[in-house]
């Protein structure tokens, strides 16, 4: 996979964070990218009174976080470099994903990798407070890395969209982007590809009961949908080199396609899930598409998020 060429791995060490660390040191090899290994402090508030009682001042104590970050970066970095890996730490202070996004608009990262920050079963997250801004807000591809027992991934799942939701000049390139990041992951990892295309008969309930529709007429009209799906599907497949990928096409009808997806996450143990995020709002950036937010919330595996090219995050380098 030589797309990336800048990435950027965001560390935090209250985190199980080995396998984005080593992740982020595979791709940076395999590509000859650089990679900045990226900290940061987040700063605190309280009052005037609370401060100070504080038998450290703020500011002082500020600076002995960050000097302690920057030890742990500096012994992450070593081995990487010994490795030929054009790596570089660097600590800044702030709110998270904020500085994050900063850091990629500055330096023109293009792809970010992080831990996940949450914990995976029935009532918690995976997905934490940064990953999630991430998701929604940062312009480039975002790779929420799981703690994991194994490092290559044996089934990663592409979620794509060949519906006329939103206009083609943004859908067709993102489901091929999409699928060429799926398929390059793949092919690095000697992984099993699956790709999703839920669908469903537009009006179908309608049709029937005030239609008039015999049984056998939705069902022909099933059948005819889902023809014009699988050949979308194929179309998109042909497009990108599978060489050697074991592909696994799944088109389940549903008008759910959230559901549709999460079903097939748990129900073949997928390990990465490549999938667009979608502006639906008049500020820019501001909150991805009801699908992929209904996924995230509940997904169980790693998730490497991609945004259209019109995509425009909210997040500015100078704050007015």
């Amino acid at each position: 996979m030589k797309r990336f060429k800048n990435i950027l791995l965001v560390c935090d060490f209250k985190l199980k964070q080995q396998v984005a660390v080593d992740r982020a040191a595979s791709l940076a090899r395999q590509n000859g990218a650089s990679l900045t290994v990226f900290s940061v402090v987040r700063e605190g508030s309280m009052g005037v009174d609370a401060a100070k009682s504080m038998p450290i001042p703020i500011a002082v104590l500020l600076e002995q976080m960050v000097a302690d970050h920057r030890e742990k970066l500096d012994a992450l970095v070593a081995p990487m470099r010994r490795q030929g890996i054009d790596a570089r730490p660097q600590v800044v202070t702030g709110i998270p994903f904020l500085e994050i996004i900063r850091k990629v608009l500055r330096d023109k990262h293009d792809l970010v990798i992080l831990a996940a920050e949450g914990k995976s079963g029935l009532k918690e997250r995976l997905f934490g407070s940064t990953s999630m801004h991430l998701m929604r807000k940062c312009p480039c591809p975002v790779w929420v890395v799981k703690a994991a027992k194994r490092f290559r991934h044996q089934r990663i799942l592409a979620a794509v969209d060949t519906t006329d939701e939103f206009p083609d000049h943004e859908r067709q390139p993102l489901n091929a982007l999409i699928m060429q990041l799926a398929s390059s992951l793949a092919q690095m990892d000697r992984g099993e590809l699956h790709v999703i295309q839920a669908w469903s008969v537009f009006a179908e309930g309608y049709m029937e009961v005030r239609g008039g529709l015999s049984e056998q007429s939705i069902h022909q009209l099933r059948k005819q949908v889902k023809r014009e799906y699988a050949a979308q599907l194929d179309a998109l497949l042909m497009a990108v080199d599978l060489e050697g990928i074991a592909v696994r096409k799944h088109l389940p009808r549903s008008d759910n396609p959230s559901r549709a997806i999460i079903k097939l996450v748990k129900n073949n143990d997928i390990d990465l899930l490549v999938m667009g995020t979608v502006c639906r709002t008049g500020i820019a950036g501001f909150f991805i598409g009801n699908t992929a937010e209904k996924v995230l919330s509940e997904a169980d595996c790693s998730v490497l998020t991609v945004k259209p090219e019109s995509f425009v995050t909210p997040v500015r380098l100078e704050e007015s």
